[in-house]
């Protein structure tokens, strides 16, 4: 069933990043044929030949101005937080909508300071999907009301958190049992965990902010996927949910939702019907 209606206008999308997220991003607008045109994407200095590799028939350039210079009217953020903090501030103030998925980035006071005097100045927007996880929408709607406390939790195989400081905590290759590998707030987990806690970071913006939202990591050799947990309680009542991802493809330590929230939130920017 078509839930989003015939797009009015094709809306002329560019990409920062060219790894999995940005595979399964496009892979996912070119089946959902819903009216985005991705003009370009944004690679590192050197790596055009790969990036080609991995973006078969996507316009590959170098420099951020090559990407702004195909007209994008949003630019979408599929590369890391060094991404959001080295490109963001040029797009914005370039007058570019900017979709950021590394929200973990704005947790550095410096960076969302800088997003957002320049979308200010370019009279543009900062546009955070929900990323690996659902609830979002519930979470902002109860701040409105009186939010007392939001718990965020993320466990996850042990393969997941490699690369990260987990591994000087705990023997990644010889857990037999659960392990909980971060217990605190949900900035400082943001900027330590920059690979695993996007969505920590999300569920903060949406609520009570990075210092008040609690957060804990943990490695399991027994998760069925990356599973998200969240309890958020107010005035306006209480919810709890678990959602269990599948990991992507690419990249074990984001979740395959990830893109498609992505190419979800692109679509709507010129559906008829907005869900």
């Amino acid at each position: 069933m078509e839930v989003y209606g015939d797009a009015a206008l094709t809306k002329k999308v560019g990409l920062i990043g060219y790894g999995g997220i940005a595979h399964d991003v496009v892979e996912a607008l070119q089946k959902a044929d819903a009216g985005i045109q991705l003009v370009s994407a944004l690679c590192r200095p050197g790596r055009a030949e790969k990036a080609r590799a991995a973006l078969p028939g996507i316009d590959i350039v170098e420099s951020l101005n090559d990407l702004l210079a195909r007209g994008p009217e949003v630019v979408a953020e599929v590369a890391g937080q060094n991404a959001v903090a080295q490109h963001g501030a040029d797009v914005l103030a370039h007058g570019v909508d900017l979709l950021v998925i590394s929200i973990g980035a704005l947790a550095e006071v410096k960076v969302l300071d800088n997003l957002k005097t320049a979308a200010r100045r370019g009279k543009s927007r900062i546009l955070l999907p929900a990323g690996a996880i659902g609830g979002i929408d519930a979470i902002a709607a109860m701040r409105l009301g009186g939010l007392n406390t939001v718990r965020y939790r993320s466990r996850k195989p042990p393969a997941a958190w490699r690369g990260s400081p987990a591994e000087k905590v705990a023997d990644l290759d010889k857990l037999t049992a659960r392990t909980v590998l971060y217990r605190g707030t949900a900035g400082e987990a943001a900027l330590l965990y920059p690979q695993n806690a996007n969505v920590a970071a999300a569920v903060a913006l949406a609520g009570l902010g990075f210092d008040a939202t609690e957060v804990e990591l943990v490695a399991d050799p027994d998760a069925p996927g990356n599973v998200h947990e969240i309890e958020a309680e107010g005035a306006a009542g209480r919810f709890a949910i678990q959602l269990q991802g599948k990991p992507s493809r690419s990249n074990p330590k984001t979740s395959a939702l990830a893109a498609l929230s992505v190419a979800r939130a692109l679509i709507n920017l010129e559906a008829g019907i907005v869900i």
